[in-house]
């Protein structure tokens, strides 16, 4: 897999990597849509949010492969969609969608569920077998979407902070191959439920 080799997308919009010189753009779309940050942080963005979402980085020992930040430009430049993957995060063939968020003008249109369907399709053709995802229990049009795209729980964790919160989140995946969640289990085992 090459660097900066993004999904296509057939919505009219350019998709292609986030770096920091976009720092300015991604935190203006973050401020014109800040309800997923009301939700989940229980504030406004910050205003570093962009940079730090542009440089997070994983938790000291995570393996994987690529931390991708992808945009979804229009033909005007502007930001309508961000999306955060990493490849093979702990574990060959496991991608996780660590942000996934269209902006609010967007939602209703099926904007949001053909670039997932897309993404998973990228996914797959680059190796992955499974996606996985963290939703907060608060954000209940996120559960309704991951579970209309085929997500299904693997566990939940309780007391995950997030901005001036704490969340109980579902930690979800998606089978890109057919497979059983235990097989997934088997990949995964930090994800058993306990």
């Amino acid at each position: 897999m090459q660097q900066g080799q993004c999904p296509r997308s057939s919505t009219g919009l350019v998709a292609r990597e986030i770096t920091l010189a976009d720092a300015p753009r991604v935190q203006a779309f973050f401020v014109e849509n800040p309800s997923y940050f009301h939700i989940v942080h229980g504030c406004d963005p910050q205003p570093n949010e962009a940079q730090d979402e542009i440089q997070d980085s994983l938790p000291p020992g995570w393996s994987f492969t690529y931390n991708w930040k992808i945009g979804y430009f229009d033909p005007q430049g502007r930001l309508m969609a961000m999306v955060s993957v990493v490849s093979d995060l702990l574990a060959k063939t496991v991608w996780h969608i660590g942000l996934f968020m269209v902006a609010t003008s967007q939602q209703g249109t099926g904007l949001a569920r053909q670039l997932h369907d897309e993404l998973e399709r990228w996914a797959a053709e680059q190796g992955a077998q499974w996606l996985r995802l963290s939703v907060v229990f608060d954000n209940a049009r996120a559960q309704r979407f991951w579970n209309a795209c085929g997500y299904i729980e693997a566990r939940t964790r309780d007391g995950i902070e997030l901005g001036q919160l704490r969340h109980q989140v579902r930690i979800m995946v998606k089978s890109l191959t057919q497979a059983s969640l235990e097989h997934y289990l088997e990949l995964l085992p930090r994800d058993r439920p306990e």
